[in-house]
C-alpha cells in the first residue's frame, strides 16, 4: 500500500521470424512497459519498423484529419467488426468530406470578403453620395475618410499643390474634392494630410448607391449562408453514417502502427532480436504462458530481476531470478544465427543481470477509497519506484484539514453532492478523481460541522444534536466569533499548531524509515535529529519553564476552565542543571533539542541553517485556524444581513430567526443590544433583496471554501509535509498495448 506495485524486468529473445507474432501477442496482453534500447551493445542495432508502417501511419493521419473535420468524439460509436473492404470505404469517405470541406472553406472565404465590403461601405452611406460620383475624375482628386474636419480643411487649404477644394460630411466621415495645380504630384490630398490624423477609406468600385450596393451584398451573403448550412447538414449526415466506422478504423490503425513501430525499441541483429521491459511481478507467469501458446519454444522469456531500489535510485537489492522458458529458433535460422546467439549470451549474461539500464515504472498501489487522492500526488510528481507513496497519508489528512477549516453541515452536504456529480457524470479520470476528493472533503466538513453545531453558519444543530439527543455537555464547540467566546479563536490556533506538530512528525518518521536502507546510523543522524528537535522545542514551548514570557493562551486553552477543558496547563519544567554565568536552567526538552541539533550538524552541517524550520513550519499550520475564523465570519455576515442579530446581557450572540427586533427590548430590557435588524424584518422589497444576498452569499462562501481551505490544505501537504520525505519523479507505467473500445478482435 505504501510502496508501488512490485515490478520485474523481463527479456524476450528470439529469431526475427517470430518477431511479428511476439509483438502482436505482447500487444494484446497490454502488460509490458517496453524499455528503449540505446544502441550500446556491440553487434546490436535498433530495429526497423515492420513492412507497411509508413502506409498505416499515413492512413491514420487521414482518419484523424477526417475525425477533426467532422468533430467526432470517442463516445459516438458502438463496438463492432471492421469489414474487409474498409480501405475503399475510407477513400470514398475521405473524398466526400474533403470536397465538402473545400466548398465550406471557399464559402467562408467569400463570406469574409463580403462582410469586409459591407464594413467598408458603411462610412459612404453616411455621406449620402452615390459611389460612382466619388471616383473616375481626371481633373479633380477625391479622398474619403475620417478625421477632424477643421484640421483637414486647414491642411488642404495650406497646400501649394491644391488651388481649390470642397468638403462634404456625413457623421464622422469627410469627403474631400480638390482641384490640383498643374505642377502638383499624383496624390496632392494625401500629401497635404501627412501631418493630420486621418483614416482613409477605399471607394468601392461600383456605380450603385451605397444602399443598393449593401443590399446586393446582403442578398449574396444570405445565399452563401444557406449554402454553408447545406454543407454543414451534409457533413452532419456523413458524421452520423461514418462515425462508428472512422473510430473503428482509427483504433485498428493505431494498433497496427504501434505494432509496426515496436522494433524501434528492440535490440536486433540480422537474424535475432532482444526485447526488454517491465511488468508487475505477479503477471510474469501469464506472460510466459501466453507467449508459449503463441510461438512455443521459439522464444526465450526470462525474468531478469525483481527491482528493489533505495530512495536515491541505487540498487540496494536485486533479487536473483533464474526463471525462463527454453530458448529456441526456427531450424532454417539455426546456422545463420550462431554468431547472433553468442552475442546475445554475452550481453544478457545468462539472464541474471540488467541489460537495458532503465528504472522500473510506477504502478501506485492504494486501496480504492484512497485512489482519488493519487491525482493530488501526481500534481506534484508521481512517486519514484524507490520511495513511499504518500497517497494514503494525503487521504488520511487532507479531508481532515479541509473539514476542520470549513466545518459546516450545510456546506459539507453541498460538497458531497458536487463531488458525487463529478464522480458519476464524467468520463475524465481527472474529474472523477477530483469528485472523489470532494466527497471525502465534504464528509469531514459535515463531521466537523456537527462538532461545531453549524449548518450554513447557523448554530441550530448544537442544542438539538448534542444536548437534547446525545446529552453531551462539551459539544458543540464554538468557533470563537462572539466576544464572549474569544478564547476559542485563540484556542483554534493552538489546535492548528498541535495538528502541525503531529503532521510533521509523521513526515520525519517516514523519512527515518526511508533512510534505514542506508543503515540505522544514517537514519538516526539524518532523520532522527529532526524528530528530536521538533519534539524537544515544542515540548519546551508548552512547558512551564519561563512560563511568564510565553503567551498565556498556550496554557489556558486546555485548562479546566478553558475552551477545551481537559485539565492540561503545560508540561513540567523537567529542569536538569543551571548553566553557570548566564543563570539559565537547562531543561530536558531543551537538551533533547540540542542533541538533535548536534546530530544534524554531524550528519549535514549545511542543514543547520534550516534548524528553525521545526518552529517556522509548525507556525504555517496556524493558517488553518485563520481560514476557519475567516470562513465562519463570512457566513456570519451573510446571515446577519438577512436575519439580523442581537447580543444578550451575557455577551452571547443570537440571530433574529424567530423574532422581530422589538423582541429584544421586550424580553431583555436595556441589557441587550440589537446589532442589525435584518433585511427579512424590513419589508417585502428588503426581504426579496435579502433572499438574493443570502443565497449568493452562501454560494460565494462555498466557492471560496475550495479556493482558500482547499488550497491551504494542499499547500500544507505539498510544502510542509512532502518536503520532509518525498521527492517524486517516477515514470508512469505505460504498457505496450491498446484497449479496444470500438473494434472486436
Amino acid at each position: 500500500m505504501l510502496r508501488p506495485e512490485r515490478m520485474s524486468k523481463v527479456s524476450v529473445t528470439g529469431s526475427r521470424g517470430v518477431m511479428p507474432t511476439v509483438i502482436e501477442t505482447v500487444h494484446k496482453l497490454s502488460l509490458v512497459h517496453l524499455s528503449d534500447y540505446d544502441g550500446s551493445w556491440e553487434g546490436f542495432d535498433n530495429g526497423n519498423p515492420m513492412e507497411g508502417a509508413d502506409q498505416a501511419s499515413e492512413k491514420l493521419v487521414t482518419v484523424r484529419a477526417l475525425e477533426s473535420t467532422l468533430d467526432l468524439s470517442a463516445d459516438e460509436a458502438d463496438p463492432g467488426r471492421l469489414e474487409d473492404d474498409w480501405e475503399a470505404r475510407l477513400e470514398e469517405t475521405r473524398t466526400r468530406v474533403n470536397e465538402l470541406d473545400d466548398r465550406r472553406s471557399e464559402v467562408n472565404n467569400e463570406l469574409r470578403e463580403i462582410n469586409e465590403k459591407i464594413d467598408r461601405v458603411a462610412p459612404f452611406a453616411a455621406l449620402g453620395i452615390d459611389l460612382d460620383l466619388l471616383s473616375g475624375y481626371e481633373t479633380v482628386d477625391v479622398l474619403v475618410g475620417e478625421g477632424p474636419l477643421d484640421e483637414v480643411e486647414a491642411a488642404v487649404a495650406a497646400s501649394d499643390d491644391i488651388r481649390a477644394f470642397e468638403t462634404f460630411t456625413g457623421g464622422d466621415v469627410v469627403a474631400i474634392v480638390a482641384a490640383p495645380t498643374e505642377d502638383a504630384d499624383e496624390a496632392p490630398i494625401d500629401d497635404a494630410l501627412v501631418s493630420v490624423e486621418f483614416t482613409r477609406y477605399e471607394v468601392p468600385d461600383t456605380e450603385q448607391s451605397p444602399e443598393e450596393y449593401v443590399s446586393d451584398l446582403e442578398n449574396r451573403k444570405q445565399k452563401l449562408e444557406s449554402q454553408l448550412d447545406e454543407i454543414d447538414t451534409e457533413l452532419e449526415e456523413i458524421k452520423r453514417e461514418e462515425a462508428s466506422f472512422l473510430l473503428r478504423v482509427e483504433e485498428e490503425l493505431t494498433i497496427e502502427v504501434q505494432q509496426a513501430e515496436a522494433p524501434l525499441q528492440f535490440a536486433t541483429t540480422e537474424h535475432a532480436f532482444v526485447a526488454e521491459g517491465w511488468i508487475p511481478t505477479d503477471e510474469y507467469d501469464r506472460l510466459v504462458a501466453t507467449l508459449n501458446d503463441a510461438v512455443g519454444d521459439s522464444v526465450e522469456v526470462e525474468e531478469l530481476e525483481r527491482a528493489d531500489y533505495d530512495r536515491h535510485g541505487a540498487h540496494s537489492h536485486t533479487e536473483e531470478v533464474q526463471k525462463g522458458t527454453p530458448a529456441g529458433a526456427d531450424e532454417e535460422d539455426d546456422g545463420a544465427a550462431d554468431a547472433d546467439e553468442q552475442q546475445q549470451k554475452a550481453v544478457t549474461d545468462g539472464g541474471s543481470t540488467v541489460t537495458m539500464g532503465d528504472e522500473p515504472p510506477v504502478v501506485q498501489n492504494n486501496p480504492s477509497v484512497a485512489k482519488p487522492f493519487e491525482l493530488l500526488v501526481q500534481a506534484v510528481n508521481r512517486p519514484k519506484y524507490s520511495e513511499l507513496d504518500p497517497t494514503i497519508f494525503l487521504f488520511l489528512t487532507f479531508p481532515v484539514f479541509f473539514g476542520f477549516m470549513i466545518g459546516d453541515v450545510g456546506y459539507g452536504i453541498m460538497y458531497v453532492a458536487i463531488g458525487a456529480y463529478m464522480a458519476t457524470r464524467f468520463d475524465s479520470k481527472g474529474i472523477t478523481s477530483l469528485g472523489g476528493v470532494a466527497i471525502w472533503a465534504g464528509l469531514f466538513t459535515i463531521l466537523f460541522g456537527a462538532i461545531y453545531g453549524e449548518i450554513f453558519g447557523l448554530h441550530v444543530l448544537g442544542e438539538v444534536l448534542w444536548h437534547d439527543l446525545l446529552h453531551v455537555e462539551l459539544l458543540p464547540l464554538n468557533k470563537g466569533l462572539e466576544p464572549a467566546a474569544a478564547d476559542f479563536a485563540l484556542g483554534w490556533m493552538v489546535v492548528s499548531v498541535l495538528a502541525g506538530i503531529v503532521h510533521l512528525n509523521i513526515g520525519y518518521i517516514l523519512d527515518f524509515y526511508e533512510n534505514l536502507s542506508h543503515g540505522v546510523k544514517d537514519a538516526l543522524f539524518h532523520s532522527g535529529s529532526w524528530i528530536l528537535m521538533i519534539n524537544g522545542i515544542w515540548i519546551w514551548i508548552f512547558s512551564e519553564h519561563v512560563k511568564g514570557s510565553k503567551p498565556g493562551f498556550l496554557f489556558d486553552t486546555f485548562a479546566s476552565d478553558g475552551p477545551f477543558p481537559i485539565g492540561f496547563t503545560g508540561f513540567p519544567e523537567w529542569g536538569l542543571v543551571t548553566i553557570p554565568g548566564i543563570d539559565f536552567l537547562l531543561t530536558a526538552p531543551l537538551l533533547v533539542f540540542l542533541i538533535g541539533l548536534v546530530m544534524l550538524g554531524i550528519s549535514d552541517p549545511v542543514e543547520l541553517v534550516e534548524s528553525l524550520d521545526v518552529v517556522v513550519n509548525v507556525f504555517s499550520y496556524t493558517r488553518m485556524g485563520a481560514v476557519l475564523l475567516a470562513k465562519a465570519g463570512m457566513a456570519f455576515v451573510v446571515n446577519l444581513l438577512f436575519f439580523g442579530g442581537y447580543e444578550d446581557p451575557d455577551g452571547a450572540f443570537h440571530f433574529l430567526r424567530n423574532h422581530e427586533p422589538s423582541y429584544v427590548a421586550e424580553h431583555y430590557g436595556e441589557g441587550a443590544e440589537v446589532i442589525f435588524g435584518g433585511l427579512m424584518h424590513s419589508g417585502t422589497a428588503a426581504l426579496i433583496g435579502g433572499l438574493v444576498i443570502l443565497v449568493l452569499g452562501h454560494i460565494v462562501v462555498l466557492v471560496l471554501g475550495v479556493t482558500s481551505a482547499g488550497l491551504q490544505a494542499v499547500r500544507l501537504e505539498y510544502v510542509e509535509f512532502f518536503n520532509k520525505f518525498y521527492e517524486g519523479g517516477g515514470e508512469n507505467y505505460e504498457p505496450f498495448g491498446t484497449d479496444r473500445n470500438h473494434t472486436e478482435d
